[in-house]
């Protein structure tokens, strides 16, 4: 009887082993193909990429996520959370996909696998219009404002670091925000003398707030990228939606999603645009 007992309990645990690996073997995304639902975390704090009108989450990467979730054929839940909290929580297995545009830098590029680019996202210098600041030299003893945890923020210390290099005082100060619209602010009220923020958001800004702001100029030389994200393992996932970008590239539906959002449109890499090291 003993032998018996210890028999079935054998069996039971080596079924408890072979279902916890068939589980481990599947992927990101055959899970969400067979359960026919993808999670996703977006900043609604972007626009024109993503942002919040009428309590919905509109823009451009919005309407890119739409034909990703087309493609693959299954329903999204999109979840609206601060930057700050996207990125870990992406780690931490709370969702499948980041859909909201992170910046490429390197050292994300080694914990992330980035998509191919959604938007361009060079780095821009912005004060309130009629301010005497012409030039990133000009910095020197300012207050600079951008937001916290962004691609912008290494810009800016970037910047700091090469005026006094130069042999100035670099920043009086660098003021970091939740969100882009908040550094906008702090230069609209006095508190920041500038902001540092990609182009697309700027130029967004400008339109709702004509005669305002000005532009003082690009904060780097080469031009930088937006994308969204999946964890390391997730690579399969990645290529999924890879396809649907180059779907939307080669119809010609990118350029009329700039055109439409964006007021300009411009060719994405599709190669080359990724750190060394990246995964």
């Amino acid at each position: 009887m003993g032998v018996v007992k210890l028999w079935l309990v054998s069996g039971l645990v080596a079924a408890v082993v072979f279902a916890a690996g068939t589980a481990a073997a599947e992927t990101t995304l055959e899970r969400i193909v067979r359960t026919k639902k993808l999670t996703v975390a977006t900043e609604a704090a972007y626009p024109p990429m993503e942002y919040i009108e009428n309590g919905k989450i509109v823009g451009m990467a919005s309407e890119i996520l739409r034909e990703v979730v087309k493609d693959l054929d299954v329903e999204v839940e999109q979840i609206d959370l601060p930057f700050q909290g996207i990125l870990p929580g992406l780690l931490a297995s709370k969702f499948d996909l980041v859909a909201t545009s992170v910046g490429i830098n390197a050292e994300r590029a080694k914990r992330y696998a980035y998509t191919l680019p959604i938007a361009e996202n060079s780095a821009h210098v912005i004060r309130k219009a009629g301010r005497p600041i012409k030039a990133l030299s000009d910095l020197n003893g300012r207050t600079v404002a951008t937001q916290l945890a962004s691609s912008m923020e290494p810009i800016a210390r970037k910047i700091d670091e090469k005026l006094k290099a130069d042999g100035g005082p670099g920043f009086k100060d660098l003021k970091l925000f939740p969100a882009f619209s908040d550094s906008f602010l702090s230069v609209g009220n006095g508190t920041a003398e500038v902001a540092v923020a990609p182009l697309p958001v700027i130029n967004n800004l400008m339109a709702s707030r004509p005669g305002m702001f000005e532009l003082v100029g690009r904060a780097v030389d080469q031009p930088s990228y937006v994308a969204w994200v999946v964890r390391p393992e997730d690579t399969s996932l990645r290529e999924a939606i890879n396809k649907t970008l180059r779907r939307l590239k080669q119809s010609g539906r990118m350029t009329e999603l700039q055109e439409k959002w964006l007021k300009q449109s411009y060719p994405l890499p599709d190669s080359n645009y990724l750190p060394e090291g990246a995964i």
